[in-house]
């Protein structure tokens, strides 16, 4: 089942109203312009009201994709995903790809910890035996976002351990 917020009530118009309650989404967390842009319209604000009030959080610094990215990707990735997951996550969100490319290479020293770790979670540092296991500790790495590059040198440096 979908939710979804409806009002019946109509909202002011007032740009000052609009940029109250976007500085409030915002006080909770970050978020991407489209996110924001979508909230208030899920509110009953305006379409013509709310991009013009989005402008100008920008240029106040107070909305900041850049920001939003970093700190996205890194709860993400804190989380146990990978790259190829963060970035479509972050597509998703709105986020421009200058944006994603930059806030997904400020991690790049910590990809291979993290895959390690959620390697020894999911499956107890097993390295896999046979071709059937392989493949399958793969789909699931696959799933959490990281490349078959990572996968690959991960599974090396075990055998070499």
């Amino acid at each position: 089942m979908n939710w979804t917020r409806t009002f019946e009530k109509t909202v002011a118009t007032d740009p000052g109203t609009v940029r109250a309650k976007a500085l409030e989404l915002l006080a909770r967390r970050e978020h991407s312009r489209l996110e924001l842009r979508q909230k208030l319209i899920q509110r009953g604000y305006p379409p013509t009201q709310i991009d013009p009030v989005l402008d100008q959080l920008v240029e106040e610094r107070w909305l900041d994709e850049g920001r939003y990215a970093e700190l996205y990707a890194s709860t993400r990735a804190d989380k146990g995903y990978g790259p190829l997951r963060i970035a479509r996550e972050l597509r998703e969100r709105g986020v421009p790809d200058e944006q994603v490319t930059t806030s997904l290479a400020a991690l790049n020293p910590f990809w291979l910890p993290k895959l390690r770790e959620l390697h020894r979670k999911r499956f107890k540092a097993l390295v896999p035996t046979d071709v059937a296991g392989r493949m399958q500790q793969t789909r699931v790495l696959r799933q959490h976002g990281f490349t078959l590059d990572q996968i690959k040198y991960l599974f090396e440096t075990f055998e070499t351990i």
